[in-house]
């Protein structure tokens, strides 16, 4: 049974870095991922991130309340063993697309203040990101909230920071950024 894959597609643009980079991974990965490559910018929401309410906390289901199209997006991050956010570096973090995803990812941990533990389907899965920037300053500012989250979850983390990428589509004329973007696949895949 081949691993699955989502992808998290964060840019807004439909052809630009962040698509060339998904394209070279799941040409590399090939057949032996089962992949979904879901486009943050396409999904329509209620809301614009988490709204706090805390209402995921108080049901027994790892789900967010608000019924919009980040919930069956979330309920695939719950049910594969590999989440890949994909972005571009906006202002020295993730695409606010990614980041609204990432926000009411809150829905899938369950908190027990009472004796400091917390419970989440995300334990044991992977996180990883692939993240590009026109030049080489901030991918690490982009990076550690990824790395974060994968550690406090008990995730593994992996990731793959292209810099010096160029503007939208430069990339592809970017001397190692293909065969970079196919090592991280196969390493991401054994």
């Amino acid at each position: 049974m081949p691993k699955r894959i989502l992808i998290i597609n964060g840019s807004p643009k439909k052809d630009g870095n962040t698509a060339a980079l998904i394209e070279w991974f799941t040409e590399t990965a090939g057949s032996q991922v089962e992949s979904e490559v879901v486009r943050a910018a396409a999904l329509k929401y209620k809301a614009p991130g988490c709204l706090s309410c805390r209402s995921c906390q108080q049901s027994p289901e790892y789900r967010c309340v608000i019924e919009d199209d980040a919930r069956p997006v979330l309920e695939k991050m719950a049910q594969t063993g590999t989440i890949l956010f994909a972005t571009p570096l906006y202002f020295f973090a993730a695409s606010a697309q990614t980041k609204i995803l990432m926000d009411r990812m809150f829905s899938l941990y369950k908190w027990n203040n009472a004796v400091n533990t917390f419970e989440s389907p995300l334990k044991g899965k992977t996180l990883a990101l692939m993240a590009s920037a026109y030049e080489d300053v901030g991918l690490d500012a982009v990076e550690k909230p990824f790395a974060l989250t994968a550690r406090y979850t008990g995730m593994r983390f992996a990731s793959l920071l292209i810099p010096n990428a160029g503007t939208s589509g430069q990339i592809r004329s970017h001397p190692t950024a293909r065969a970079q973007t196919q090592l991280f696949a196969r390493s991401l895949l054994a």
